[in-house]
């Protein structure tokens, strides 16, 4: 019994370190941009405006490509579809980084496609072979995208150095854990699409999320904590340096948010057990969140503080919202169509984030009207984080 038992928990092992490893790169090619921003923009002469949509463009991608997601796996099969897209970040990321005309901005289309794919059917995966388990694998999943992502931020300003265009090395090295990942995910490229939808379960009659209450509740929730995580990376080392902030402490305070992100990634599971819903939870993260961008408005002197705050409620909020996906769903079948709504609709909103910030920032030429604004924006957040959060499905 116990020789029989071995091969199939070798490979669960390996499907879950496969996970892990597709994992470490859903936030390190977006979150290493923001610490070296201001040099992209010397380099390349873009205005604050220009850059906000460049932070922006994987998050169209995300809102483009989402849809598309369960189309291909449901003909390729889920471990192929991840494979593909392996390939596809490989070679956003070299793309993004070499001095070809345009390439910065075709690379960080396919990146924003690659992760794309991987935010839609990793919560697919995880509710089809990991049922009992999806607040732990979540949670699992997003501590090592934020510890990696946290990384990424830190080291983005030492990697590029003094040198003339160094964030160029800065962005590219990157590529190295998407080889890795590869590398280990290359055997489950064998697997055949279990049936006709390809594991997705896309083909099945199911209620659809985009006629229900609870689909666009989830949805909301979704896009507005997205949009104020990624414009917290996007922005928050240029915001610092405007209080008179180096670039590399900037650079570290990102990280500091980030890793107070990963400590509720890990905690969230435990706390979502021990209540009958979410809406507990929801409160608090938007709570967190709300301080912590507050703060930075009212006593930006205190930026650490409120960065550990902000990146708690980021933490929770990103478990909350990958577990919701199968919470609210009657299956997995449904937990893609669910996945692939909100994060299409959602990061289609998220996507202004970043521009209108910069826009704001440019308008005013302060980050107070910003950062108010993104107060008002948690707060309506907030609101969608608690309905989503009542203990019920779509049905």
């Amino acid at each position: 019994m116990t020789a029989t038992l071995a091969p199939v928990r070798a490979r669960t092992g390996l499907l879950v370190v496969g996970i892990l490893l597709i994992a470490t790169n859903l936030r390190a090619a977006l979150t290493s941009v923001g610490p070296v921003l201001d040099d992209v923009r010397a380099d390349l002469g873009l205005t604050a405006t220009a850059a906000g949509v460049l932070t922006a463009l994987p998050l169209l991608a995300f809102a483009g490509f989402s849809p598309v997601a369960p189309l291909v796996a449901r003909r390729l099969g889920l471990e192929r579809t991840l494979g593909l897209g392996l390939a596809v970040l490989a070679a956003g990321i070299v793309l993004r980084s070499v001095p070809v005309a345009g390439g910065i901005w075709a690379g960080t289309v396919a990146i924003g496609a690659a992760i794309a794919f991987f935010n839609v059917l990793l919560p697919s995966l995880v509710k089809r072979d990991f049922p009992d388990r999806v607040a732990q694998l979540s949670g699992g999943y997003s501590a090592t995208q934020s510890i990696v992502a946290a990384i990424a931020s830190g080291v983005a300003v030492p990697i590029a150095g003094q040198a003339d265009a160094g964030w160029r090395i800065a962005l590219g090295c990157w590529v190295g854990l998407t080889v890795i990942a590869a590398a280990v995910w290359l055997p489950r490229l064998r697997t055949r699409p279990a049936g006709p939808d390809g594991g997705t379960g896309a083909a099945a009659a199911h209620r659809s999320p985009w006629r229900s209450p609870i689909g666009w509740q989830v949805t909301l929730f979704m896009g507005l904590q997205s949009l104020v995580f990624y414009v917290m990376v996007a922005w928050l080392p240029s915001i610092e340096q405007d209080h008179g902030v180096s670039a590399t402490t900037a650079g570290w305070h990102l990280f500091v948010y980030l890793i107070a992100a990963v400590v509720a990634n890990l905690a969230a599971p435990h706390l979502m057990r021990r209540l009958p819903d979410q809406r507990l939870v929801a409160l608090l993260c938007a709570g967190m969140i709300l301080l912590g961008v507050g703060g930075l408005l009212l006593a930006p002197g205190l930026s650490v503080v409120w960065l550990v705050s902000a990146g708690l409620g980021a933490g929770l909020s990103l478990v909350l919202c990958l577990s919701l996906f199968s919470l609210r769903a009657v299956d997995h079948r449904q937990a893609a169509a669910l996945s692939g709504m909100a994060q299409s609709v959602g990061y289609l909103l998220a996507a202004c984030g970043p521009v209108l910030i910069g826009a704001l920032r440019d308008a005013s030429g302060s980050w107070t009207l910003p950062l108010a604004t993104m107060c008002a924006l948690i707060a309506v957040m907030g609101g969608f984080a608690v309905l989503a959060g009542r203990d019920r499905v779509i049905g």
